[in-house]
C-alpha cells in the first residue's frame, strides 16, 4: 500500500479530448479546475498534475469527451519494435492486478496498416509483461473492459494510454436507450456554446437563460448543471480508472463528498431547503425560475422534461410548449424572475456583493444549438427566426450565443463577437456569440389560412412577399382542384418566379398520419450569375413563408437541393433524416419518405401515367422496368393484372415496393417465394420483384422467351452506379437498344408504355422502324394539372411492335431464325 500511495504521488501526463475548434475552451476549463501545465493541442488539451488530477477533470469537466492518462512512447516503426517497447512499460504499476483488459488502435504506418493487427500485438505485449511480472495474464473483456488501453501510431512512434474515463464523459447520466447516437455530440456543442458564453459565471451572478428553440433539453440540462453546482459525473456508474493501479480511491471519494455537498448547497440556493430535496420530481415555480426552453413540439418538451428528470433537475429549469405569438410572455416573466433574484443573490461566496450598486444588473442569456441531425429545413428556419426574435425582445445588456449552420450572422445583421467552427464532417457546426441586439428585421403580411388576424413573418427581404401572394393564390385553386378530382399529393409551386426557383408538393396523410399535410420543397440550383448567399437567403424565405401561407407546422415541411447536374434523373440520397409516412393515390396506400431521399417514393408528374397504365391492366401480364418504389406494379395490381413483376437494381426500392403492395393486400414473391405471412391470402395472382440491371435483366428474358402484354419502362436520364460495373447508362444514347430489347418482350398486341425526364430527348425514330418498334408519342396526354406549367417534366411514349416487320435475311444466321426474332 505504501508502494501505491508514494507512486500516487508521482507526476502523470493526461491528455483530454474534444471537438475540434473547442481545444481553447477545454484548456480555459482545465485550468479553472485547477490544473496546471496546460498546453491546447489538436483534438484536446495536454496536461500535468498527479493521479487525482485526472480523477477531477474527468468528474468535473463538461467539455472533455475522454481524458486518457499517458503510460508512454515507444518505438513503431515495425511490429517487433512495438512489441518490445509496450513490452518495457511499467504496467505493472499502471493496471490493477484484477482489471481486465482490452485494447485500441488508431493510426497506421508503412509497417502496420492494419489496426487490429497492431492492437494485438500490443496486447501480447501487455500481457507478457504482466505475466513475468505477476505470474499470471489479465482476463482480456473486448466489451466492458476494466481498463482500456488506447494505443496511436504516428509515423514511427507510438502513444501508450489508459483511457480513464471509459465511455464519452459526453453520455450523461441523464440520456438513456431513447436517444440516438448523436446525442453526446448534441451535449459536447451544447457544452461549449454555454462555455464561450461564459454561462457558469453570469448564472452565479444572478444571470437568466432563455432556449427560444428547445429540442431535446439538453442545452437547457447543461445550463441547470452550471447553475447549481452539479458536477457532470457525480452520478455516473462506470469509469475507465476502475482498472487503473495509480486511481486514488481516498482522493476520489473526497472528490465525490465534495461534489455532493456542493450541488446540494446549489439547490438549496436556488430553490430553498424543503423544495432541494425533490428537485427532479417537483414541476419548477415558473415565476422563479430562470433557466427556460420553449418549443412548438410537444414531443420536444416531453423529451426535454425528461432529460431535467432524470438529471434530477427538473424543479431548477422550465421547459414549456408555446406557439411563436405566445413567446414575447415567457420571456418578460424570465426577465422579471431575474430582476427579482438580482436583489437577493449574490456570486457564491461572495454574499456582500448583492448590493453592489455599481454592478452592472444581470441579464439574459439567449443560447440555443441546433440537433446535429437538423438540416436546414422550414423547422430550422422557424427556430432561427425565433432566436433572432428573443436575442431583439431581451433585456438590455442581454448576450446571444446560437450552434448550427453558421447562418444567424446575416440574421443578426450584425458581426459575431466571437465565431468558430467545432467538430468535422457531418457533425461540424459554426457557434456563433453576439453582444450586440440584432437588427430590425424586414417583416411581411401574410393571410392567415385559418382566418382571423393577418400573420407576420420575418424574412431576409421584403420581396418575398410577392412568392407569398403567388403562393396563396396558387395552393387556393390547387387544393380546390385536388378536392374535385380526388387527388391526395401534387404540386402547387414550380419556380413560378425566377428568383424563388423551388417546387413545392403538398402530400395529405392516410394511415397513421391521416389528417396531416406535409409539404416537400425542392431548391433548384441557382444559376452561376446568382450569387451563393442571396440564393441561400431566398431559399430561407421560402422556408419561412411556406408554413404561414399553407397552413402547415415547420415540422412537417421537408426541403432538398436539387442540384441542376448530368444524371438528374438518377435516384441519389439526400443525405437527411427519414421521415417514413403514408398517402394515397386514387384510394392506394403509397409509403413515402420525406426526409431521407431527394424523391419521396412517388413521381407526382406521373400520375396520370399511372392511372392509365392500371386501366390498361386488367387480365394483362404486367412488367415494370426501372421500378423506383412499385407504385405503377400497385396501380396494375389493383387494375387486375394477371400478374406483375418488377424489377429495380436498388434493394432498398425493390423493399420499399414489397411493403406498397403489402399494405394493400397483394401477395410478394421475392427470390422464388413468397414472403410468408405477408399480403392477402388467397389471392389469385403473386406479384414477383426482381433485383437486376434491368438492362440486362431484358437480354436474360429474351433468352428465356418471357413475354408480357403491358410493360412500363421509366429509366434514369443517366447512370453511372457501381451495380453496373464499368457500363455507364445514357438514356438518349442507349434508348434505341433498350427499347427494341423491350418489344422483344411484348406478346402479341402487347404494349409498352416509356418514359423519360431528359427535357431535349429525341427518340431516334427511324433506327426504332428499322427494327420494327412504332414509337407514338402521348406525352400530352400524360401532363397533370399541376404540371402544366412545366409540360416539359416528362417525355411519355406508347411502343409496339410492327406486325408487318421481319428482320433481314441476312441478319439472322440460317439455324436460329424463328418467327418473332
Amino acid at each position: 500500500m505504501q508502494v501505491k500511495d508514494s507512486r500516487q504521488r508521482e507526476e502523470c501526463e493526461f491528455f483530454a479530448t474534444c471537438p475540434p475548434g473547442v481545444e481553447g475552451l477545454l484548456a480555459d476549463e482545465l485550468r479553472g479546475l485547477g490544473v496546471r501545465k496546460v498546453r491546447p493541442l489538436a483534438g484536446g488539451a495536454a496536461f500535468y498534475g498527479k493521479p487525482a488530477a485526472g480523477l477531477r477533470v474527468c468528474l468535473w469537466s463538461r467539455l472533455a469527451g475522454r481524458v486518457n492518462v499517458v503510460v508512454g512512447r515507444v518505438g513503431a516503426r515495425d511490429a517487433e519494435a512495438l512489441y518490445e517497447g509496450v513490452r518495457a512499460l511499467p504496467w505493472d504499476a499502471a493496471i490493477d492486478p484484477a482489471a481486465s483488459i482490452a485494447v485500441r488502435a488508431k493510426g497506421m504506418n508503412d509497417n502496420l496498416r492494419n489496426t487490429q493487427f497492431t492492437a494485438l500485438k500490443v496486447k501480447d505485449a501487455l500481457c507478457d509483461a504482466l505475466v513475468a511480472a505477476r505470474g499470471a495474464r489479465p482476463d482480456v473483456d473486448a466489451h466492458e473492459p476494466d481498463a482500456l488501453v488506447e494505443v496511436r501510431l504516428k509515423g514511427e512512434r507510438a502513444t501508450v494510454s489508459l483511457d480513464l474515463s471509459g465511455r464519452s464523459l459526453a453520455r450523461r447520466s441523464y440520456l438513456d436507450g431513447e436517444d440516438g447516437a448523436d446525442a453526446p455530440v448534441a451535449v459536447a456543442q451544447a457544452a461549449a456554446l454555454l462555455a464561450a458564453l461564459g454561462t457558469g459565471e453570469l448564472l452565479r451572478e444572478g444571470w437568466g437563460l432563455l432556449d427560444p428553440a428547445c429540442d431535446d433539453g439538453i442545452l437547457v440540462c447543461e445550463a441547470a448543471g452550471l447553475l447549481v453546482d452539479q458536477a457532470p459525473g457525480l452520478v455516473r456508474d462506470r469509469w475507465g480508472f476502475a482498472g487503473w493501479g495509480l486511481a486514488d480511491e481516498a482522493a476520489w471519494d473526497d472528490m465525490l463528498a465534495e461534489a455532493d455537498d456542493r450541488l446540494e448547497a446549489g439547490l438549496e440556493r436556488i430553490l430553498g431547503a424543503q423544495k432541494a430535496a425533490r428537485a427532479g420530481a417537483d414541476a419548477p415555480d415558473q415565476r422563479s425560475v430562470r433557466i427556460v426552453g420553449l418549443s412548438e413540439s410537444s414531443p420536444a418538451v416531453a423529451r426535454a422534461r425528461r432529460h431535467l428528470r432524470a438529471a434530477g433537475l427538473r424543479a431548477v429549469a422550465s421547459v414549456e410548449a408555446v406557439g411563436s405569438g405566445d413567446a414575447a410572455a415567457v420571456e418578460e416573466r424570465l426577465a422579471a424572475a431575474v430582476a427579482r433574484a438580482a436583489g437577493v443573490m449574490a456570486p457564491a461566496g461572495n454574499e456582500a456583493a448583492a448590493g453592489d450598486v455599481g454592478r452592472p444588473a444581470p441579464s439574459v442569456v439567449v443560447a440555443s444549438a441546433a440537433p446535429p441531425s437538423r438540416d436546414d429545413d422550414a423547422r430550422a428556419v422557424a427556430e432561427q427566426a425565433a432566436c433572432v426574435a428573443a436575442a431583439r425582445r431581451a433585456p438590455a445588456g442581454a448576450r446571444s450565443g446560437f450552434l448550427g449552420t453558421g447562418a444567424l450572422a446575416a440574421r443578426f445583421g450584425v458581426a459575431p463577437a466571437r465565431r468558430l467552427t467545432m467538430g468535422a464532417g457531418r457533425t461540424e457546426a459554426v457557434l456563433e456569440v453576439f453582444d450586440a441586439p440584432p437588427r430590425e428585421p424586414a417583416v411581411i403580411a401574410v393571410s392567415n389560412p385559418a382566418g382571423g388576424t393577418e400573420l407576420s413573418v420575418e424574412v431576409n427581404d421584403a420581396a418575398a412577399a410577392q412568392f407569398a401572394s403567388r403562393l396563396r393564390k396558387v395552393a387556393r385553386e390547387r387544393r380546390k382542384w385536388a378536392a374535385r378530382e380526388g387527388v391526395r399529393c401534387y404540386r402547387v409551386y414550380d419556380a413560378d418566379l425566377p428568383e424563388y426557383a423551388c417546387a413545392i408538393d403538398l402530400y395529405e396523410g392516410a394511415a397513421e398520419s391521416d389528417g396531416i399535410l406535409y409539404a416537400h420543397v425542392a431548391e433548384y440550383a441557382a444559376p452561376k450569375s446568382v450569387d451563393d448567399a442571396v440564393a441561400r437567403a431566398r431559399f430561407e424565405d421560402v422556408l419561412a413563408v411556406v408554413p404561414a401561407v399553407l397552413g402547415i407546422r415547420p415540422d412537417h415541411v421537408f426541403s432538398k437541393a436539387r442540384v441542376r447536374a448530368r444524371g438528374g434523373g438518377q435516384y441519389r440520397d439526400a443525405g437527411g433524416r427519414s421521415y417514413v409516412t403514408h398517402t394515397t393515390e386514387d384510394g392506394l396506400l403509397c409509403e413515402i419518405d420525406l426526409g431521407g431521399y431527394l424523391d419521396t417514393g412517388i413521381f407526382l408528374d406521373h400520375r396520370i401515367t399511372r392511372q392509365m397504365l392500371g386501366k390498361m391492366a386488367a387480365g394483362k401480364r404486367f412488367l415494370n422496368l426501372f421500378a423506383y418504389t412499385g407504385v405503377a406494379t400497385l396501380h396494375a395490381a389493383a387494375g387486375g393484372a394477371a400478374s406483375t413483376a418488377t424489377v429495380d437494381m436498388s434493394p432498398t426500392y425493390l423493399e420499399w415496393a414489397a411493403r406498397n403492395l403489402e399494405a394493400n393486400g397483394f401477395p410478394v414473391v421475392a427470390d422464388g417465394a413468397l414472403r410468408s405471412g405477408k399480403g392477402a391470402a388467397g389471392r389469385r395472382a403473386a406479384h414477383e420483384l426482381v433485383r437486376a440491371d434491368a438492362t440486362r435483366w431484358i437480354q436474360q428474358a429474351r433468352r428465356d422467351r418471357r413475354q408480357w402484354d403491358l410493360i412500363f419502362v421509366d429509366p434514369p436520364t443517366f447512370s453511372n452506379s457501381k451495380a453496373m460495373g464499368r457500363r455507364t447508362w445514357d438514356v438518349q444514347r442507349d434508348h434505341v437498344e433498350l427499347l427494341i430489347g423491350v418489344s422483344r418482350l411484348l406478346a402479341r398486341d402487347g404494349v409498352a408504355v416509356f418514359s423519360c425526364n431528359l427535357r431535349t430527348f429525341k427518340p431516334d425514330t427511324e433506327a426504332l422502324a428499322r427494327a420494327g418498334v412504332i414509337i407514338e408519342d402521348i406525352t400530352a396526354d400524360t401532363i397533370p394539372h399541376d404540371f402544366e406549367r412545366n409540360p416539359r417534366i416528362h417525355r411519355c411514349y406508347r411502343v409496339r411492335r410492327d406486325p408487318s416487320w421481319a428482320p433481314p435475311r441476312s441478319a439472322v444466321p440460317a439455324r436460329s431464325r424463328r418467327v418473332g426474332d
